[in-house]
């Protein structure tokens, strides 16, 4: 059964665009240079620079540029490769929702465009897996399976109550839906935070878990010295996970205290990577972002500064110091600040 979904009968159909760039290498300057080029058609943008992606609500540009959503979108695209050789994937539809999940089925290089229909919403969810909605991770996906539940299809026609029993209430009125194409969601403008960056690429698809801990630690301590360097601290942490397939899990989550000190960083950034649950994944790379930084001087606490703490950062400093005189890769790694219970 196919219920209704889409805009709201009477009104405006919106244009959502969630596009990712792509471009060979990565930094701050070329992010806000690509941002640019989305604010020349359209100044409704909201950034996502933990994965390279933003927002973009074109509804208003399509009249002013005079094109449909494909044109126009053809359009940024081409102006991200001509003017700065980035080649782009894009996802556009009715909803943040559906452009989100566009996105994520679409290479770089190519755009998936989603029709504002209720046919052209359900035909586009309705098979997709449950994982694919955002808001349902591996562990719910799994859980669903459990009750015969396994396209985004079935999240649309299951009973609402039975849904909150295996979901919550919350969790399952919202996926409900999102399912049925229905998020009214905006998208708001900002822009982008200053954010701090690190990655590694493996060689092979990596799918030892103490490889993947030991190379986000060697990239918090990288990200840490990074900051104290530059006399900021960070105010959260984004993990994000590139698998074999080129698909990309991202999580974030906002430090205790903001901080540039490496242990203290250590412990969001494994607990970041513990919640993936990775053990049997082919990873392809890792990527870190100390995100919302501010200037150090606005710190107000380091870590607990007890006894522990007080050694560890003793031992920062004198890292900091060796990797002064001495220059990166004189330190060691990040395994140092390893924090016991």
């Amino acid at each position: 059964m196919t219920h209704p979904s889409g805009p709201v009968a009477g009104s405006r159909p919106r244009a959502i665009l969630r596009i990712h760039f792509h471009p060979a290498q990565r930094h701050d300057d070329l992010y806000e240079q690509l941002l640019a080029v989305l604010e020349g058609i359209t100044p409704r943008i909201e950034p996502l620079p933990a994965d390279w992606s933003a927002y973009v609500d074109l509804t208003g540009a399509l009249k002013f540029w005079d094109r449909d959503v494909e044109g126009l979108v053809a359009v940024i695209r081409l102006r991200l490769l001509a003017l700065h050789g980035v080649q782009s994937s894009a996802g556009a539809g009715s909803t943040r929702s559906i452009a989100a999940m566009a996105a994520a089925v679409t290479p770089p290089g190519a755009a998936t465009l989603i029709g504002d229909t209720p046919y052209e919403v359900a035909t586009f969810l309705r098979p997709r897996p449950t994982a694919a909605l955002p808001g349902i991770g591996p562990k719910s996906a799994r859980t669903l399976a459990r009750y015969g539940i396994t396209t985004i299809g079935d999240i649309a026609d299951t009973q609402l109550a039975t849904l909150q029993r295996i979901l919550g209430t919350s969790t399952a009125r919202e996926a409900q839906a999102l399912a049925r194409g229905i998020d009214e969601r905006p998208v708001v403008p900002a822009a982008a935070p200053k954010s701090l960056g690190a990655s590694y690429r493996f060689e092979h698809d990596e799918l030892d878990p103490d490889r993947h801990h030991r190379t986000v630690l060697a990239l918090v301590q990288d990200l840490g010295a990074r900051l104290r360097d530059g006399g900021e601290i960070a105010q959260g942490l984004t993990l994000t996970v590139t698998y074999a397939d080129r698909t990309q899990t991202t999580r974030t989550r906002s430090l205790t205290e903001a901080t540039a000190h490496t242990p203290a960083l250590a412990i969001t950034a494994r607990d970041l990577l513990s919640s993936l649950g990775l053990q049997r994944a082919r990873v392809r790379a890792l990527a870190l972002r100390a995100e919302r930084l501010r200037p150090a001087e606005h710190t107000t606490h380091q870590l607990t500064l007890d006894d522990h703490d007080d050694k560890l950062l003793r031992l920062e400093a004198a890292l900091d110091r060796a990797r002064a005189r001495y220059g990166h890769g004189i330190a060691g790694t990040a395994s140092a600040y390893r924090r016991h219970g």
